[in-house]
């Protein structure tokens, strides 16, 4: 497996170290000397230090993402760009089927006072009855408003979550969810142990992975399903299964932002969510994370939620009142409204079959242009993306980033997905150096803007190349 690897990169000087065994193939030219590889290694490797700063802490893939195109000038003039970076969908009310969003809201006398840091009691209720009635018919064990707290955003989440956890060793996966890079740094109470997952295989979660991993000590796992980046799901009856192994051994933290795209199913609605499994709300350490953000398209409301067993729940929201403050209050009550069942149900369906119709235009025109797509996502709103087959010079994540900014597009190289916890392992041996995450989130006017400009990229170096 390692007989290939002949090199390792010094990141402070972008110059090649002597042999190494944990070291991948020759550098490229491109990858020794590009702008894009200088400057990324620049920005992850450290700053000269103010007192008390640690500037590492500041960027994390999008936002370093847009800064670079900011030197392009995408602040100035956003819209003439086509950001396929930015993992949010489209917010407009044109979806044909899903309801308006409010364009005003009420706020009661009640919204001006500080807000429980748990989340107003009303929201907590829609929240458990919406899982209730979508994933718990006919179950003894359900869930009240107390198995939910309301949150400030997904990584605000994330971060309670993780305040709360004793001691333990964390599963993750790669690649994943760029957030959990920090979570996983910031917090001492735990070590962060990576299981790497196969392109061979769809990088799938087989539950043998997770069998593994609680076997040898693994006492938490937190992976996003469906998966960001890779557009993948884990669906019953693997997630049940999984749940199993689960239980009583680990607990599972279900990052479900992206539930709501779900293609596996043919668009009818249904949602992926691990509270299909759960035997017992209170006793079943599962720790479910979603929000208003992706599947209900408001990501500047900054309102999330988490569902888990009551003991959890009450230590949570109790971090809130040093972490975060608790979520916007007025925003809070305008959400109630909007998680009826069967209001939720008909947005899923029309949600499901748009966003269905903008991967399969994304699909054909990359394939068109040659690139090889083994595997079509088949949830989220994601590509992830070889560019292995692509010409020399863009055939890597960065370099083709650097040439895309050219063409003012923004995608995400890769190796943002390489979940690498306080920096223990060299980032240029990474298995997503040749991929660059491509968002199908944005309108459609916006995603023919972006693929005319990245056919434009990749005819520029076939043209080079001949």
């Amino acid at each position: 497996m390692f007989n290939s690897r002949k090199f390792s990169m010094n990141r402070n000087t972008g110059v090649p170290r002597p042999s190494r065994r944990f070291s991948v193939g020759e550098p490229s030219a491109q990858e020794t000397s590009s702008k894009i590889h200088r400057q990324f290694r620049a920005a992850h490797e450290g700053h000269l230090p103010h007192a008390g700063l640690d500037a590492t802490r500041a960027s994390t893939g999008v936002v370093w993402c847009t800064e670079r195109a900011s030197e392009y000038g995408f602040l100035e003039e956003p819209e003439k760009w086509a950001n396929l970076g930015q993992g949010a969908p489209e917010v407009e009310d044109d979806i044909e089927g899903c309801f308006q969003r409010p364009s005003t809201i009420d706020v009661s006398t009640a919204a001006r006072e500080y807000g429980p840091t748990a989340g107003i009691k009303p929201l907590r209720e829609a929240v458990a009855h919406m899982y209730n009635e979508m994933h718990r018919k006919g179950k003894d064990s359900l869930y009240s408003w107390e198995n939910v707290a309301i949150v400030p955003g997904g990584r605000a989440g994330l971060i309670r979550i993780a305040a709360v956890l004793n001691n333990a060793y964390v599963g993750f996966f790669i690649p994943d969810y760029t957030a959990y890079n920090e979570m996983l740094s910031l917090f001492k109470n735990f070590a962060a142990i990576p299981t790497p997952l196969s392109e061979e295989d769809g990088y799938h979660i087989h539950p043998d992975k997770i069998a593994t991993e609680i076997a040898r000590g693994t006492s938490v796992i937190i992976t996003s399903n469906p998966r960001n980046p890779t557009g993948r799901v884990v669906a019953n009856p693997e997630l049940a299964e999984i749940q199993d192994i689960c239980r009583g051994r680990a607990t599972l933290v279900s990052d479900e932002f992206y539930s709501g795209y779900n293609y596996t199913s043919d668009c009818d609605g249904t949602t992926i969510s691990a509270a299909e499994n759960v035997e017992d709300v209170d006793e079943d350490d599962v720790l479910i994370i979603d929000g208003l953000t992706k599947r209900f398209r408001l990501p500047g409301w900054r309102i999330a939620w988490i569902l888990g067993p009551k003991e959890f729940i009450k230590a949570i929201g109790s971090c809130g009142s040093y972490l975060d403050g608790g979520a916007n209050a007025p925003f809070q009550e305008a959400a109630v409204p909007m998680l009826e069942p069967g209001l939720v149900q008909k947005e899923m369906v029309a949600l499901q079959r748009h966003f269905r119709d903008k991967r399969d235009y994304v699909v054909k025109r990359l394939r068109d242009m040659g690139f090889v797509i083994k595997y079509v996502p088949d949830s989220t709103f994601y590509l992830w993306l070889n560019l292995e087959g692509l010409p020399g010079p863009i055939s890597d994540g960065l370099n083709f980033f650097q040439a895309c900014l050219e063409e003012k597009v923004i995608v995400v190289p890769g190796i943002f997905f390489d979940l690498n916890p306080s920096r223990r392992r060299d980032l240029f041996d990474s298995p997503c150096h040749h991929f660059v995450r491509f968002s199908y989130g944005p309108r459609m006017e916006v995603l023919e803007m972006g693929c005319d400009g990245i056919e434009r990229v990749v005819q520029k170096f076939k043209k080079m190349a001949n």
